[in-house]
């Protein structure tokens, strides 16, 4: 469809859905039009738009030029000079927004009622709330209103949405996604993130959105080494028995589907006491890190006291109370955290929890607010203090109750946590990291091999079948476990093999363990492309070319 198409599509859904509590701004439906049409001009053009097409809603705390950023707090609003990075970069891509969504004032809750601009409703069930603080934007995404949405997480508000809104939320690591243009709510701990109805379309958005930027000093690049792909035979955490306690009650089945689905997908799930990071969620509103909040919007919630809502402005004026002493201590806390995480996740490549424990109705929000907000956060609020990575898929209903899982992986897993959201939903994983170095192989490394447990050790994921150019002998050495040796011969054959791709760090300690004669040269593929492979200056051993390929000599 083309971009014309779809805003026209999106504006009819629009009106139909009738949800106007969940914008702040909608673009006049003229503006877009005529966006549209540049974009439809360029891409016949040949212009390289790869989100052309998308059409998309962000957050009213993130900086759209030509729109005002308000953050839901009417006194606070501006009109930014720029997009906020994250926003440039999808323009860049080809992707329109359409205008600016709702939120909990200032970011703070995981409710979506703490606004001026009123509650916004769950998508399911307009009795109940539809999460925070990013509600607009999961509203939309779950209505079929944009194709994806961008919200921002401090304590879980790219991802609780998600839950209760049937969609998927990914949570980058911190620094991935630049946050210069953000409105902050906790400097530390903010990220950019994206709602979509499936994982590709989630990280698809994300993969353009990500890279470090010189207006955010807190941004970070991927490190040299990196997981590429979740391992072929994952180990998962899981909360005990206990540690569920907090859920409701009507979620706590399909909590034990999600286990056990993925149990079935090949992931072993471990029993795990996940006290650690239950205990270090507490930090973020009950200890000094809280005065994150204060500095950033507390002298403007004192100064215009008529448009602060009251539960935002209760929590952040009693930010304000806490010491840098206070600070520095919870600081110090917060570091014995991550070292107690890290342990309770020795020898396993994720965590899956439930993403909110409960679905709560807007009665019951506006009865207790802080206490019922408090819980929301329970099994989120610790992953950016802990600088972790996450992504909320849904899980099944109870009634009209949204219920999701997330798979919470260490800094720079990003990949893993996908790969096995992947695996839960039974979908093909998308690539978010950066896709590296590529090998190809031809013998004992491929995939069910002996040796291919070097590769997968590494983070390496399989990217496909290939074959060489007519060109290549095969010999069998004479080793243990056997590997072949290829070599280019003037009187060869085209040889099976596949190609893997892993972190360039990776590559380097896999090219440093080989032993003699193995080498990696640049190998002739059938497409006549060249890539980094398994090669020989010389033949050693029996020539097993005849055979055609490997898995065919092998049996």
């Amino acid at each position: 469809m083309n971009t014309t198409d779809r805003a026209l599509a999106a504006y009819a859904r629009i009106a139909e859905i009738d949800r106007p509590e969940a914008w702040i701004a909608l673009r006049d439906q003229d503006d877009v039009l005529a966006e549209a049409a540049r974009l439809d001009a360029a891409r016949a053009a040949g212009a390289d738009l790869p989100l052309a097409g998308k059409v998309y809603a962000a957050k009213d705390n993130i900086d759209v030029a030509g729109l005002a950023t308000s953050a839901a707090c009417p006194s606070f609003a501006y009109e930014p000079d720029r997009d906020a990075t994250a926003v440039a970069r999808l323009r860049a891509a080809g992707a329109v927004c359409l205008g600016k969504t709702n939120l909990d004032q200032f970011a703070t809750g995981l409710v979506g009622t703490r606004s001026p601009y009123g509650a916004v409703r769950s998508a399911a069930d307009p009795a109940l709330v539809a999460g925070g603080s990013s509600s607009g934007s999961a509203v939309l995404v779950a209505l079929g209103a944009v194709d994806f949405a961008l919200g921002t997480d401090t304590a879980g508000s790219g991802r609780v949405p998600a839950a209760l809104g049937g969609i998927v939320g990914v949570k980058a690591s911190l620094g991935l996604v630049p946050v210069d243009g953000v409105v902050p709510a906790c400097f530390s701990y903010d990220c950019v993130t994206a709602f979509a109805p499936d994982l590709a379309g989630a990280v698809e958005a994300m993969r353009v959105m990500t890279g470090p930027a010189e207006t955010d000093p807190a941004s970070r690049t991927w490190p040299a080494e990196l997981p590429l792909a979740a391992p072929p035979e994952p180990r998962v955490a899981v909360p005990r028995p206990q540690d569920l306690a907090p859920l409701d009650p009507d979620f706590r089945p399909l909590f034990e589907a999600a286990a056990a689905a993925l149990e079935a997908a090949g992931v072993t799930c471990v029993e795990t006491d996940v006290r650690p990071f239950l205990d270090a969620a507490l930090l973020l509103y009950e200890g000094a890190l809280v005065a994150e909040r204060f500095a950033a919007f507390g002298a403007h919630l004192d100064a215009w006291p008529e448009d602060a809502d009251p539960v935002v402005a209760e929590i952040v004026r009693g930010a304000g109370k806490f010491t840098g002493a206070e600070l520095a201590a919870d600081q110090q806390r917060l570091r014995r955290s991550r070292a107690a995480a890290r342990a309770a996740l020795d020898g396993l490549d994720a965590l899956l929890l439930p993403t909110a424990p409960m679905h709560p109705a807007i009665a019951e929000v506006r009865a207790d607010p802080i206490a019922t907000n408090a819980r929301m956060g329970t099994y989120t609020n610790f992953v950016n203090l802990l600088d972790m990575a996450a992504v909320a898929v849904p899980a099944g209903t109870a009634g009209s109750k949204g219920f999701g899982v997330s798979l919470i992986v260490p800094a720079f897993a990003d990949q893993v946590a996908i790969d096995l959201a992947a695996r839960l939903q039974g979908v093909e994983a998308p690539l978010y990291a950066p896709a590296g170095a590529e090998l190809v192989v031809f013998g004992a490394h491929l995939a069910g091999m002996p040796l291919n447990g070097q590769l997968t050790a590494l983070g390496a994921r399989f990217a496909g079948e290939v074959a060489t150019a007519p060109a290549y002998r095969m010999y069998e050495l004479d080793t243990e476990p056997s590997k072949p040796l290829v070599v280019r011969s003037g009187e060869g054959a085209s040889l099976p093999g596949e190609r893997w791709l892993l972190s360039p760090a990776a590559l380097g300690r896999f090219l440093s363990a080989l032993p003699a004669p193995m080498s990696l040269g640049k190998v002739e593929l059938s497409d006549g492309t060249w890539a980094t492979g398994f090669v020989a200056a010389a033949p050693e051993g029996a020539d097993i070319t005849a055979a055609g390929g490997w898995r065919a000599h092998r049996g």
